[in-house]
């Protein structure tokens, strides 16, 4: 809200669950007289404004079976064809074949840092919630209170017992470093703001763990933010003086970002530079080198999530952890071999 007021403020300063909120302010069944009328009063007096009056109708979907939301923060979304396109189109074309529909959502970045239910849970579209890519704690919060199934699907919460499912980032970013290493390299960095996902924490870990196994000194210079604090991501990245001989970088499409950006500088790659990426999933443009990276099995992590949350439908009380999906290190072009053996040698 425009004046900083939420609904997650008014429910929790009453004790009760940001649907209880909803459902009062809109005028919906399932609320006492009583309790309606407090929440009102705490509204008006909190100073509450709603920024739309969606929610103000009941709008209820026909249909014959189930149905299951998609979201996913608007920082995530990006040209069709991207990776989490690709996940979200997996994971409905597989729940659309046995006849649950979805509905698919965008949060803005003011609903998102505002707590702001999203519309599908405003109006009772959906039976569950799948959100794809990381979202604000504050947001994970209120939607822990939803009394829904609900499934994260390429992050985690380590604070909130929701199940999840997840690529193996951190064994993923382990391979890539362990690669560099075997090709020779001892001056490696990490490009990646750390704290923005659990994926770029837990590959910032992976390739961590590799440098101490290996005896390599960790330089914090030689981490590099790729993205603003919206989220969006850098396209003019700031290097050290002193650069490392690789880079190992927390995607595919920052992979080819750091490429462009060294190449701008005359700094070529992999002659002067090595760089690795993870996800597998961009082709590079002209003149730029395919990038070694760790291939994430989205048909796979599509299937998982569409078989937990059909068993969260059956039986709300089910829950299936955190579950993560391995990948597979991918040798293409962009790491100079510096033992002697030339460029990405086998």
């Amino acid at each position: 809200m425009k004046n900083g007021v939420k609904m997650l403020d008014i429910a929790q300063k009453l004790g009760v669950s940001v649907v209880t909120v909803s459902n009062a302010l809109a005028g919906r069944e399932g609320v006492s007289d009583q309790m309606r009328r407090k929440i009102c009063e705490t509204a008006d007096e909190m100073g509450y404004k709603p920024s739309n009056t969606r929610g103000m109708k009941k709008m209820m979907m026909p249909r014959s079976g189930k149905s299951v939301g998609i979201l996913t923060s608007e920082r995530f979304v990006g040209p069709r064809g991207t990776f989490y396109w690709e996940l979200t189109a997996g994971i409905s074309n597989r729940l659309s074949k046995l006849n649950i529909f979805t509905v698919y959502e965008c949060v803005s970045a003011e609903n998102e840092d505002m707590g702001t239910l999203p519309n599908m849970l405003i109006d009772h579209k959906v039976d569950a919630i799948i959100v794809i890519g990381q979202v604000h704690r504050n947001y994970i919060e209120m939607l822990s209170n939803i009394k829904l199934p609900l499934l994260f699907v390429d992050f985690y919460d380590s604070r909130f017992d929701i199940d999840s499912v997840n690529s193996d980032s951190y064994n993923g970013a382990y391979l890539l470093t362990d690669y560099l290493i075997r090709m020779g390299h001892r001056d490696i960095g990490f490009f990646g703001t750390l704290n923005a996902t659990s994926s770029i924490n837990d590959r910032f870990l992976g390739y961590m763990k590799c440098l101490i196994e290996n005896g390599i000194e960790y330089r914090s210079d030689w981490t590099i933010g790729d993205r603003e604090e919206n989220g969006t991501l850098l396209t003019d990245p700031v290097f050290p003086d002193d650069m490392p001989t690789a880079f190992v970088c927390n995607c595919d499409e920052n992979a080819a970002l750091v490429i462009m950006a060294l190449r701008s500088k005359g700094v070529r790659v992999p002659e002067d530079i090595s760089v690795v990426g993870y996800d597998n999933y961009i082709t590079m443009g002209i003149g730029i080198p395919a990038v070694t990276t760790v291939a994430v099995d989205l048909a796979k992590m599509a299937e998982v999530s569409v078989d937990i949350m059909l068993k969260k439908l059956a039986d709300p009380s089910y829950t299936a952890g955190r579950r993560v999906i391995s990948g597979k290190l991918i040798i293409k072009d962009s790491v100079m071999n510096v033992n002697g053996g030339g460029r990405d040698a086998r």
